[in-house]
């Protein structure tokens, strides 16, 4: 049996098993994926889930549920050795391992990218798991419940101001979303006043939404700054330490959450630990059918897509395009990457990547979105429901589709949950707290515990009497 090593569980590392396990005859070939999360996150979802519209568990599809006749390595791979087919692991618990393989499908994602901006690393948090969207949105509604308890001033309104770093999907989506949070939870909280929040959005470049045309990205800042938020373009973070903003443009504030959203960077490991072909962007260089290739020469049983791998972009009339990364080609190349692995390994050609774009859609909040297909625009409503439909069907497996859609009802009819659980963080706190209290206590303040009273109808047996003979 062939082996076949899928590094990372993402969309296309989760695709091209699953799509493996329905076309593979049981004996024809093994599939393991190494993957630290057990879990693939669809992260379209999560701006949503920073502003309660979705329940985190909802974006997150267990691979060991879906993947049956999958091998699930949990561990992050650190070296790749295409020379000798084997992989450098560092499990979970720490432990390195080595594994070997026949063919390899490098499907390892992008990481978050950063840049040396002092106070970034110790008050920022990232937009790329699910982990950081649950802690984004419990650490808004935790300032919520504090600043309710102040007086107007300015340590309510530090509190109560967000700013995201980014003009992207992820960031615009995420400022629209938690705007439209944030402005709807003033009516759970009437010492709060519109004005005690500010919401920034902080872009380097002069237009936001690069995906679609300028006018339209236009009417989405006019939009968000009509609904209150202050959109900064042609600017950039200087600072970022002591919660205090610092930007290009002079502007400077106390800030209480700091997102940051400003694109990917190239996976290090494909870029700097493997004997693969990498371009100057440390990208993976592949064919259009995903096959890797250095100079022209295809590397045998080396395979790559999504985000991590500079896929030709057949369908642009760019010359040396490459598709863009976002979930729409990584799910349509790992079920391509699936088709021509069995079809190399049954002396069949691999059949090129080729994808129209279906166009873009981005929430901005409840009720409101924008749509582009080339010249066709959509805004408000009908573009948020369009935003909805796509990405129910797009999220992976039916139980995952039906869980989505029955919160995003309740929502409608009840309204977000605004509870805040950011004391899950330390779960033992209380416990630690009542367990050192009565260790402090002395015997002789501990009072004596009476026994507990039985149910209705129970009695507690007598005691067994002796009988003397008289």
């Amino acid at each position: 049996m062939r082996r076949i090593l899928i590094v990372g569980g993402g969309y296309a590392g989760f695709y091209t098993a699953w799509k493996l396990e329905k076309r593979l005859r049981r004996e024809e070939a093994e599939v393991t994926i190494i993957e630290p999360r057990p879990y693939m996150t669809y992260q379209p979802f999560l701006p949503e889930v920073t502003a309660g519209s979705i329940e985190a568990r909802h974006v997150a599809v267990s691979l060991r549920s879906h993947l049956r006749r999958t091998a699930l390595v949990a561990g992050t791979v650190t070296l790749i050795d295409h020379a000798h087919k084997r992989v450098t692991v560092e499990m979970i618990e720490g432990v390195p391992r080595e594994i070997e393989y026949d063919i390899i499908v490098i499907t390892a994602g992008a990481v978050t990218r950063t840049f040396p901006i002092p106070g970034v690393a110790e008050n920022a948090i990232g937009l790329k798991t699910v982990e950081e969207a649950v802690d984004i949105r419990d650490r808004l509604l935790t300032s919520f419940e504090r600043a309710a308890s102040l007086p107007q001033g300015p340590e309510r309104r530090r509190l109560l101001t967000v700013t995201i770093v980014g003009g992207g999907f992820t960031g615009v989506e995420a400022f629209g979303e938690m705007l439209s949070l944030a402005s709807g939870m003033l009516r759970s909280y009437p010492e709060l006043v519109f004005s005690d929040i500010a919401f920034h959005l902080v872009e380097a470049q002069g237009r936001i939404l690069p995906e679609v045309t300028a006018k339209p990205g236009a009417w989405v800042v006019e939009h968000l700054e009509q609904r209150g938020g202050h959109v900064h373009l042609n600017t950039q973070l200087v600072s970022a330490s002591g919660g205090r903003i610092v930007l290009s443009s002079g502007e400077s504030y106390d800030n209480g959450l700091l997102i940051w959203a400003a694109g990917n960077a190239s996976n290090p490991v494909v870029a700097n630990h493997t004997d693969l072909p990498v371009d100057a962007r440390g990208l993976i260089q592949v064919l259009p059918d995903l096959r890797v290739v250095d100079d022209g020469d295809v590397i045998i049983d080396a395979w790559a897509a999504g985000d991590n791998a500079a896929v030709p972009d057949l369908a642009s009339p760019v010359l040396g395009a490459r598709t863009v990364p976002n979930a729409q080609h990584a799910v349509r190349q790992g079920k391509l990457m699936a088709k021509n692995l069995i079809a190399q390994m049954r002396g069949e050609t691999p059949r090129d990547y080729r994808h129209q774009s279906l166009g873009t859609v981005a929430t901005l909040g409840l009720g409101r979105g924008i749509f582009q297909y080339r010249s066709i625009v959509i805004k408000g409503l009908i573009a948020w429901v369009m935003h909805r439909g796509y990405h129910v069907l797009a999220v992976p497996t039916w139980e995952r589709k039906l869980r989505v859609l029955l919160v995003w009802i309740a929502a409608v009819i009840f309204g977000r949950d605004i509870v805040s659980l950011e004391s899950v963080k330390n779960p033992r706190a209380a416990f630690i707290a009542a367990a050192t209290h009565r260790e402090n206590q002395s015997p002789a303040s501990v009072p004596a515990v009476a026994p507990a009273p039985l149910p209705l109808g129970l009695h507690r047996p007598r005691a067994k009497q002796t009988s003397h003979a008289r």
